[in-house]
């Protein structure tokens, strides 16, 4: 259980860093405010249609008799209602990423810069990455796909599907939240899909400290967007760990961040891309 400590530790460590460098927290905000009004319209648009799908896709309800009609379509038009909000939560973390990949990659890479060492670099041009982000993300939304039918059917078992599934719902938004986040971390490091899995899965209880608390945050509108930047920023640290490296060391931020301004520390070790923006 110290695991899950672990990792919402990780998830406040990454709000500090950008607290504590506003410039990076401002820059992180612009891919979530343009990917928030595109999800806010396809949500007000699932919120007022829902009704009428329940209704489109139950057509031998019709002839119910009261309360029972009532009851059925009511329960589907909340579970269509979840079901947009469990794949908008996964899915607005891939968009806003791939919407911001050069803005995600250079926050990245600074965070790896204040804990010393090298920063790892992919050296793949802007549209090789981002084609990469965008095929991980899908194989990852089908995985969410297949777990989101499989609750959703899950949902209509009494008492169980109102308790026990919501919660595994949740957890299973959170882990492939924190794929996403980490991603960002591990792509640069050349870290293929599978391998990142792998990863995630020796730390279950520490990723979902960190995904969970995150998904539940990000069900608040707009607290997304402002939290996007610390879950960047907590999600290399952890990627840090997971991949073995050393993180950070044993004195505070501030230190560090002043051997590296005054040249103590070394910094990336050349030219970040012509897509690296800079501080």
């Amino acid at each position: 259980m110290r695991d899950l400590g672990v990792g919402f530790g990780y998830l406040v460590k990454g709000q500090k860093w950008v607290g504590r460098h506003g410039r990076w927290f401002g820059f992180g905000l612009l891919p979530g405010l343009v990917t928030l009004v595109l999800y806010a319209g396809a949500l007000v648009g699932l919120g007022y249609g829902a009704d009428d799908l329940a209704a489109w896709v139950t057509p031998f309800a019709d002839d119910w008799t009261s309360p029972w009609l009532g009851i059925f379509r009511g329960t589907l038009t909340a579970l269509l209602v979840a079901f947009g909000l469990f794949l908008a939560v996964i899915t607005f973390t891939a968009v806003t990423l791939l919407v911001g990949q050069p803005f995600y990659e250079s926050l990245s890479e600074e965070v790896d810069r204040s804990e010393g060492g090298e920063v790892p670099e992919s050296g793949l041009p802007l549209w090789r990455e981002l084609w990469i982000s965008a095929r991980d993300s899908l194989r990852v939304l089908l995985r969410v796909v297949f777990y989101g039918i499989l609750l959703f059917a899950c949902g209509f078992i009494p008492v169980i599907g109102q308790t026990v599934v919501p919660a595994i719902g949740f957890c299973v938004s959170g882990f492939f939240l924190a794929e996403e986040l980490t991603s960002v971390a591990f792509q640069r490091r050349g870290v293929e899909l599978k391998e990142r899995l792998r990863l995630l899965r020796a730390r279950r209880l520490a990723v979902l400290g960190f995904g969970v608390p995150l998904t539940l945050a990000f069900l608040v509108p707009f607290v997304a967007v402002f939290l996007m930047p610390g879950a960047v920023a907590g999600a290399t640290l952890m990627a840090r760990e997971l991949g073995g490296e050393t993180v950070g060391d044993d004195r505070d931020e501030d230190s560090r961040e002043n051997d590296h301004s005054g040249g103590n520390l070394p910094s990336s070790g050349g030219d970040q891309g012509v897509h690296h923006l800079p501080h």
